[in-house]
């Protein structure tokens, strides 16, 4: 059984990582290199850099960016953000990215994402896709958000599908820094139309909403951001809470992964019993190498 995946989402502005609320409000977070080696050490699957402002102000991301946060990054990493041309996305690649990201372009030139299958394989395309609820339904937005294209987010799926993508990063505007969960009715929807695998970000503020994306059938990897710069070891202890629900599906990779760990009320590791802890003194772990 594939297992299906945890993704950190890390968002670029001025080269800090920051929290995003509504797609317009922003809290600094720290250096992207520091945030990729932290989520590395708690076991996250994958890692997306997108930078939030690139297309907007007519430039790309910052590929020494890229190449600094690869020597730290031993997982597969998605960057994104002003990739407008076939050089681009070559150069991401070659700065350390594993996929590249498409938003915006995909509007402009659609053609961008064939020929990046055409290059590097659909396996390295990735088509971001920002929904937000609207008087019909769902509406697609570029721009961070700010300008509606209007399409309908399933339209839009099945169309870089057929182009060739290799996978959809399904975003909720409405949702985004909110912690109120996934917008469960959209990603479900998109998820249901595609063959391709689809990736579903926005609102996540406890372990029990990346399970509850983590159950529906046809998606394939469930995404946060502002969730996983909250507390240390954030991704080890989501999964142990998700693991203990119910859901095995997900990998459990790392020696503090909190697999025979109790929770309080708040999603936290509850503490373990003064006789318990005194074991741990004596147990040898080797240093992990990945």
């Amino acid at each position: 059984m594939l297992k299906k995946r945890i993704i950190a989402c890390l968002l670029l502005k001025d080269g800090i990582v920051v929290q995003s609320i509504g797609f317009r409000r922003y809290l600094p977070v720290g250096r992207p290199e520091i945030a990729v080696e932290f989520l590395n050490q708690w076991g996250i699957d994958e890692i997306v850099l997108l930078d939030i402002d690139a297309f907007r102000q007519g430039r790309r991301i910052d590929l020494d960016i890229v190449r600094r946060v690869s020597k730290y990054c031993q997982v597969p990493l998605t960057v994104g953000g002003g990739l407008r041309t076939l050089d681009d996305l070559t150069d991401a690649i070659h700065s350390g990215a594993d996929k590249v990201s498409l938003n915006t372009v995909v509007h402009t030139h659609p053609e961008l994402v064939r020929e990046g299958v055409e290059k590097f394989g659909s396996q390295c395309i990735i088509v971001s896709i920002d929904a937000r609820r609207s008087k019909e339904g769902y509406e697609v937005m570029t721009n961070s958000g700010s300008y509606a294209v209007g399409i309908e987010p399933v339209a839009l799926a099945q169309t870089v599908e057929a182009l060739g993508a290799g996978e959809i990063f399904l975003n909720s505007v409405d949702r985004d820094g909110s912690r109120l969960g996934y917008d469960m009715e959209i990603c479900e929807k998109v998820a249901d139309a595609v063959d391709i695998p689809v990736i579903i970000c926005g609102g996540v503020g406890n372990a029990e909403h990346l399970a509850e994306g983590l159950a529906c059938e046809n998606i394939s990897a469930v995404a946060a951001a502002n969730f996983f710069h909250f507390t240390e070891h954030s991704v080890n202890v989501a999964k142990a809470w998700i693991h203990a629900h119910g859901h095995d599906n997900i990998r459990l990779d790392t020696y503090a992964d909190y697999r025979d760990s109790s929770f309080d009320g708040d999603y936290r590791v509850a503490k373990k019993a003064d006789e318990e802890l005194e074991q741990l003194l004596y147990e040898y772990h080797p240093k992990e190498v990945i």
